[in-house]
């Protein structure tokens, strides 16, 4: 069994099946930009309750979201932060 915090489970058949429903469920739409008018491809599916944090919600469809990468970053600008401190 993978760890589900961990990156390796983010390459597995069971996060990539699950994807792939959320990804349907959404209309292969990002939700945020939608919600705002906008018909954006959606290419990523958010964990709204970080799976580090909530591993217990990982697969639950309730906690996750399909977003374009622009809305996706912008969910986690604790990445962004990371990626300029090894510029630095």
């Amino acid at each position: 069994m993978i760890d589900v915090a961990s990156d390796a489970y983010l390459t597995s058949a069971r996060w990539r099946r699950f994807r792939e429903r959320i990804m349907r469920r959404d209309g292969y739409e990002c939700q945020r930009c939608k919600r705002y008018g906008r018909h954006t491809p959606a290419t990523e599916v958010h964990h709204i309750k970080h799976r580090d944090d909530h591993p217990e919600l990982a697969l639950d469809p309730d906690n996750c979201v399909s977003l374009c990468h622009a809305c996706h970053n912008a969910q986690h600008p604790e990445k962004a932060a990371k990626r300029n401190r090894s510029y630095g």
